[in-house]
C-alpha cells in the first residue's frame, strides 16, 4: 500500500520556522475580539434604504467583506454606517450611503466600492483616471449672461497619504495633520499670504462672501466625522478673501472659492494655482496626497473620488425647472441641479467626479450652463420649444 511520505525537515528550517512565522503579517481581524454574530445575523435591514449602498449590497457581498479589516482597524460596518444613519429618501438627492475609513478601504473592500462607484458615477471599474489642472485649456466660463448666471463656486478635496480619513482617524492623527498644515501654510505665506484660524475662534463674518461656516451636524456626529469637535479643525483664509481651505472636516483638506459673479473660469484658476502649490509643499514634507491610478485622487467619499472636484454655477430659472424633460437633459449633460436657497435660483454642478479630468468636468459645466440659459430664454416665449435643443449624451 502506497503511503504519502511526510515532507523532509531540515535542522535550520525547524530552528528558524517560529521566527519566519512571526514575521508573516497577521490578519488584523484575528487581533480583535468583537462580540458579534454571524454575517447572516448582522446583515442590516435595507428594505427602506434609498442609498447606492443599499442598492449594491447583498448578503453574499456582506459575507465576503465581513471578516476583513484594514491595517488601521476599519471594518466593513464602519464603511456602510453613514447609509444606515441616513437612509435617504426616494424623492431626495441620491446619496452613496458609505464612506472609506482610510485609503486601504478602497483596496480591501474593492468588491463593494467598485460597484458603488460604477452605480453612482456610471464609470466602469477598474479604469485609468487622469488629472489636468491646466486652466488655460478651459474654453469660456467668463462670459455667462449675468441676467441668468449670478454666482459660482469651486470645491476640491484632498486626503493625505499615511493617515486615516476623518471618520476613523484618532485625535493624534488629526492633531498631526493640523500641525503639518500649519507648517505648510507658514511656508507659503510670502507668496500666498493668509491666516490660519481654529474653528473655535472663527466667526461667519471672517469668511468671504458665499463661503459658509462648517459645523458639527447631526450626521457628522453620528458617522464620527465630528468627534471631539472642534479639536484640530481649522480653516486657512487667503488675504484677498477669495479662498478658504478647511482642515480636518470631511476630508483632510478642502479648498473652496466662491464668487458673487459667475466667472467660473477665474474661480477654477484660483483653486488650481493654490492646490498645485499645496501639493508641492505637502510632497516636500513627505506627506503626498493620496493617488491611485484607477481611482485618481482618493478621498473619504466614493461620491468625490477621481478629481475630488465640485464646480457649480447659480442660475436664475423660472420655466426650465418645470419642464418635463429636465431630468433627461441634466443626465445627458452629466449635470446636477438643486435649489440654491433663494427663490428661483438653482445650483447647477457636475454630477460626477471620476472618468474625466478636472478641466473636462468644468468644461462640461460651462457648456451645459450655456445650453440651459438658451433653453430658459426659448421657454420665455409661450410658443417656445426646446426639443430640438436636447443634446446627445455627454
Amino acid at each position: 500500500m502506497w503511503k504519502i511520505k511526510p515532507p523532509l525537515e531540515y535542522a535550520k528550517e525547524v530552528r528558524y520556522r517560529p521566527i519566519l512565522e512571526s514575521l508573516a503579517p497577521l490578519d488584523p481581524m484575528t487581533l480583535l475580539k468583537l462580540n458579534r454574530g454571524s454575517p447572516e445575523e448582522e446583515f442590516p435591514n435595507l428594505s427602506r434604504n434609498k442609498t447606492v449602498m443599499a442598492a449594491v449590497l447583498t448578503l453574499d457581498m456582506y459575507k465576503w467583506q465581513y471578516h476583513r479589516a484594514t491595517d488601521s482597524g476599519v471594518i466593513f460596518d464602519d464603511v456602510i454606517r453613514p447609509g444606515l444613519e441616513d437612509p435617504g429618501q426616494a424623492a431626495g438627492p441620491l446619496s452613496v450611503g458609505c464612506v472609506a475609513g482610510d485609503a486601504q478601504s478602497y483596496i480591501l473592500f474593492c468588491k463593494f466600492f467598485d460597484r458603488v462607484i460604477e452605480a453612482y458615477h456610471g464609470y466602469k471599474m477598474p479604469g485609468n483616471q487622469e488629472s489636468d489642472f491646466n486652466y488655460d485649456n478651459l474654453k469660456g466660463g467668463d462670459d455667462f449672461d449675468s441676467e441668468y448666471a449670478v454666482a459660482c463656486e469651486v470645491r476640491v478635496s484632498r486626503c493625505v497619504d499615511g493617515f486615516s480619513f476623518p471618520t476613523h482617524c484618532c485625535r493624534g492623527e488629526r492633531r498631526k495633520l493640523h500641525t503639518v498644515a500649519k507648517k505648510v501654510f507658514g511656508q507659503m505665506a510670502e507668496e500666498f499670504p493668509g491666516k490660519l484660524y481654529s474653528l473655535g475662534e472663527l466667526e461667519q463674518g471672517m469668511l468671504g462672501e458665499g463661503i459658509t461656516m462648517e459645523t458639527a451636524t447631526d450626521l457628522r456626529m453620528k458617522t464620527g466625522v465630528a468627534r471631539d469637535w472642534p479639536d484640530s479643525r481649522a480653516v486657512w483664509l487667503s488675504k484677498e478673501g477669495n479662498l478658504a481651505v478647511w482642515i480636518n472636516i470631511e476630508d483632510h483638506l478642502q479648498l473652496v472659492t466662491a464668487r458673487a459673479d459667475s466667472n467660473i473660469k477665474e474661480a477654477f484658476q484660483c483653486v488650481c494655482v493654490y492646490l498645485q502649490k499645496l501639493e508641492a509643499l505637502y510632497r516636500k514634507m513627505r506627506h503626498s496626497f493620496v493617488w491611485k491610478h484607477h481611482l485618481g485622487w482618493v478621498v473619504s467619499s466614493p461620491a468625490q473620488v477621481g478629481t475630488g472636484l465640485r464646480a457649480s454655477v447659480h442660475l436664475k430659472l423660472k420655466h426650465l425647472p418645470l419642464h418635463t424633460r429636465l431630468a433627461d437633459i441634466l443626465q445627458r449633460l452629466r449635470l446636477h441641479m438643486e435649489p440654491a436657497g433663494s427663490s428661483g435660483v438653482f445650483r447647477v454642478s457636475n454630477a460626477h467626479t471620476i472618468g474625466f479630468t478636472e478641466v473636462e468636468l468644468v468644461q462640461m459645466l460651462v457648456d451645459g450652463v450655456k445650453l440651459l440659459v438658451v433653453m430658459e430664454r426659448t421657454l420665455e416665449d409661450p410658443d417656445g420649444s426646446i426639443h430640438h435643443l436636447v443634446p446627445a449624451q455627454k
